[in-house]
């Protein structure tokens, strides 16, 4: 039989983030039950960008997914503040922003113990592979080049979580 199955699930989140379980839709192929997604709706997502325009953007394709806990920081140290006060269960941050750029906050993030396994995905206008490169030495989980929609970043989160 080919298809899809598509069915309520519950599954365990991880216990670092104090989530409990996540709540979600399980996708499997066909008859196959291995797991394909099931991602925590309600975890908290840290959205870092200098561009309120693109903080908005974003916000907004979360929601479409069924995110509902988004916050925001405009730069990498605003954003590092943030994460050392509260546990995020996926952050999306841009790569060019002043004084600390979203690379340097990676860096920064896989560097701290306990910020370290925080799923991370960097956002660029730039599809140069040399950054490319440099953010998966970095320990980035994904990466996406601007201009995306909805799917392409439900993909990603669902790339980062599928790991």
């Amino acid at each position: 039989m080919t298809g899809l199955t598509v069915e309520l699930c519950v599954a365990a989140s991880d216990a670092e983030l104090g989530q409990g379980n996540a709540i979600g839709w399980c996708i499997y192929p066909g008859n196959n039950m291995e797991l394909y997604m099931a991602l925590d709706l309600q975890m908290p997502i840290l959205v870092v960008d200098d561009y309120k325009t693109m903080i908005r953007i974003i916000r907004n394709l979360l929601k479409q997914l069924g995110f509902t806990d988004v916050d925001d920081a405009a730069d990498g140290a605003e954003a590092y503040e943030k994460m050392k006060q509260r546990r995020y269960g996926l952050v999306i941050s841009d790569w060019n922003m002043e004084p600390v750029t979203g690379y340097e906050l990676l860096k920064q993030v896989r560097q701290d113990a306990d910020l370290n396994k925080t799923p991370f995905i960097m956002v660029t206008a730039e599809s140069k592979t040399e950054n490319v490169i440099a953010a998966k030495k970095a320990g980035v989980n994904n990466y996406i080049v601007k201009p995306f929609n909805a799917q392409t970043l439900k993909g990603k989160i669902e790339a980062v979580f599928s790991e």
